[in-house]
């Protein structure tokens, strides 16, 4: 079995998956430094379920990200799921500071989109750091992906939770029906992670990447990434990100 077969087949039955040493510690350690200048200059508090910080709209801002958007060894795994012609719905990061509590665990598909047979949307986890429990480390509840629920119904005892730990430059890939949140980071120093969001082609984006994409690098982007961020007709195509795009 391929890593690509069982990481299909675990996604399938658990609702995630883990691969080891995507990105080499340098790649990694290069993204990490990158995004700590992002922080500076364009980061914000995010409050959505837990606090952490939050840089949006990655692509845009360095080109040292944009190995993540068609890895070899992730994209074949959501292209399963959600077809060729899928998109990049956004690339954030989320930074869990020392003091920064556990997020509440959620599924990132409103309820009335969640689908049993086929997700709208998976979702990929690029740790930057390696992810330990003392500095938040993913948490990910296996099967949730199939629960019909957005998120925990109040009083349930959660008796199966697993803590996404791995070394730096791996990648956690989950169906975005899986009930997950960031944990608490009880070390003394951040957590850092880049957080890609991929969905079905007729959605619309959860950030555009067209928006403030510097033209003078468009023709750095491969034709996959093109695709993916839906710029075949050009950075700044009118109604590039509709669900109408054509």
């Amino acid at each position: 079995m391929t890593e690509t077969e069982k990481a299909i087949q675990e996604v399938d039955v658990y609702g995630f998956t883990i691969l080891e040493s995507v990105l080499s510690r340098d790649d990694a350690d290069a993204m990490r430094e990158s995004l700590i200048e992002c922080m500076a200059e364009h980061g914000t508090d995010s409050n959505h379920r837990g606090t952490a910080g939050h840089v949006a709209n990655l692509p845009v801002m360095d080109k040292v990200f944009w190995p993540t958007i068609d890895h070899p060894r992730t994209l074949p795994i959501l292209e399963h799921f959600l077809g060729t012609n899928l998109i990049l719905g956004s690339l954030n990061s989320r930074i869990v500071r020392p003091g920064d509590g556990l997020q509440g665990l959620h599924s990132d598909i409103p309820e009335s989109m969640l689908n049993m047979a086929s997700p709208v949307m998976m979702n990929t986890v690029w740790m930057l750091d390696e992810f330990t429990e003392e500095i938040g480390a993913t948490r990910v509840i296996p099967g949730t992906h199939r629960s019909g629920m957005g998120q925990p119904p109040e009083g349930l005892e959660l008796k199966h939770v697993v803590t996404a730990l791995a070394p730096a430059g791996s990648v956690l890939v989950f169906n975005g029906q899986t009930w997950h949140g960031g944990g608490a980071n009880n070390g003394d120093r951040n957590r850092h992670a880049l957080f890609g969001h991929y969905r079905k082609h007729m959605l619309v984006f959860q950030l555009d990447p067209h928006d403030e994409f510097p033209p003078e690098w468009y023709d750095d982007l491969n034709d996959r990434q093109k695709q993916l961020l839906r710029m075949q007709n050009g950075a700044g195509a009118l109604h590039a990100a509709d669900a109408h795009f054509r």
